[in-house]
């Protein structure tokens, strides 16, 4: 054997399969399993397993496949569309899949969001990716929107998507504002703002951190005539006590 047979391609190219490695056409789930696992498949190795009766048949295989950062593109994301809700969310959660699969994965996620239980999404909200996250928002549920919004991966520019969305639902702009983590963001203030579906009184109170020349800018005339209308009192003694604090910091 040549000085050249021996070596092998870095981790991050795909291999050249070694003859008498592959799996044999009856081969087991957990022979399949065990060829996956080796440092030396390639992806031509992992496409013709994939195609075998242990990988249509087994669910860990498929998945164990779609998970394999040398699997091909073209063998993964038709693989996806067989996968369980659970398993989807965690090939979009594994670090080493590549960003286009995780994707597909999410997408299959949304699309299936629709008929899916009130508990699966519950459990997705608290648990998935930020994208997941950001589309449950748009649950009329308290019960799903809450657990979306305490979600780690879920960003301030997502949270505003969701809310500039025109069928985004009332619950969602009423628990956004009452929330102080989400409400302080600039961005977030301004969203909820720019909607009547945001309460009134919430409203009011996120007016209070900007200019009247500004809200102007950002607000509809006749939601910019309900801010002022019963709150421009409150607001003119807040700003004023704002400024006053000011004047004690220098």
């Amino acid at each position: 054997m040549s000085p050249e047979s021996k070596k092998f391609s870095s981790p991050d190219e795909p291999l050249q399969d070694q003859p008498g490695t592959q799996p044999t056409l009856d081969c087991t789930e957990d022979e399949a399993l065990a060829a996956l696992q080796r440092t030396d498949i390639g992806a031509t190795e992992i496409a013709s397993l994939a195609k075998r009766p242990a990988a249509a048949k087994s669910r860990k295989v498929a998945l164990a496949v779609v998970l394999h950062r040398r699997a091909p593109r073209h063998i993964s994301i038709p693989l996806l569309r067989r996968m369980f809700t659970f398993e989807l969310m965690q090939v979009s959660l594994t670090p080493a899949v590549a960003a286009d699969i995780k994707r597909a994965a999410e997408d299959q996620i949304i699309v299936r969001a629709e008929s899916i239980s009130t508990g699966e999404k519950i459990s997705l909200a608290k648990r998935s990716s930020g994208r997941v996250a950001a589309a449950l928002l748009q649950e009329d549920d308290e019960r799903v929107i809450s657990p979306a919004l305490d979600n780690a991966r879920l960003t301030e520019a997502l949270i505003v998507q969701a809310l500039m969305k025109a069928r985004a639902p009332g619950t969602l702009f009423r628990l956004v504002s009452g929330r102080r983590k989400s409400a302080t963001r600039r961005e977030v203030q301004i969203a909820l703002l720019r909607s009547e579906k945001t309460p009134l009184d919430q409203a009011r109170e996120l007016a209070n951190n900007f200019s009247e020349e500004f809200l102007r800018e950002i607000v509809p005339e006749k939601r910019f005539k309900d801010l002022l209308t019963a709150g421009e009192s409150e607001r003119i003694s807040y700003q004023r006590k704002r400024q006053e604090r000011a004047g004690h910091d220098f």
